[in-house]
């Protein structure tokens, strides 16, 4: 009967899970390649939110951003999309808690919109600005015109579907 030693060190259950650890600390890293990190949506967040626009994954804006924007909800983006205390409360403390915190949105974007921020921008860099006032798009916060996978929180640009309206030249330019 062979009998087996084990050559591992003794610290090594350790090492391992400082491994694992610094393996969940990059996982940030991971969203760039289209998904966000998965944060379980807020019910009264996806109804009240998504009603009007895509309910956006809380770590597209940092924390700051997202306490302006639950604090301007009056005159939100040119509309009033105030709420009651009771339900607006719930919502700004899952945005707080699960805000963008990693190196993507550290920097507050401008006006607090997730279309002016420098990663949307740099993402998006090819997209003429005449693709984003086409009728099937609308707006660079219509998501789900490209995405379609952006309710759940994907953004993979293996996704991507072209928008109808589209001249060839644009479609080829979207295809680089």
């Amino acid at each position: 009967m062979l009998k087996f030693h084990s050559r591992l060190p003794p610290r090594m259950p350790v090492r391992v899970a400082t491994v694992l650890v610094a393996m969940a600390a990059a996982l940030p890293a991971w969203a760039d390649g289209g998904q966000w990190p998965a944060a379980t949506p807020l019910k009264a967040y996806t109804q009240e939110c998504g009603a009007c626009h895509t309910a956006y994954p809380a770590g597209m804006l940092p924390a700051a951003s997202w306490k302006r924007v639950m604090g301007g909800l009056a005159r939100h983006y040119g509309t009033d999309a105030s709420l009651e205390a009771t339900a607006s409360a719930p919502i700004a403390v899952w945005l707080q808690a699960n805000a963008g915190t990693y190196k993507r949105v550290s920097e507050e974007p401008p006006q607090d919109r997730i279309t002016l921020s420098a990663w949307f921008e740099r993402k998006h860099r090819k997209v003429e600005p005449a693709v984003w006032t086409l009728p099937s798009v609308k707006t660079a916060a219509n998501c789900s015109a490209c995405h379609g996978s952006a309710d759940m929180g994907i953004y993979s640009e293996r996704g991507l579907r072209i928008p109808a309206g589209m001249d060839p030249r644009q479609a080829r330019a979207w295809r680089d």
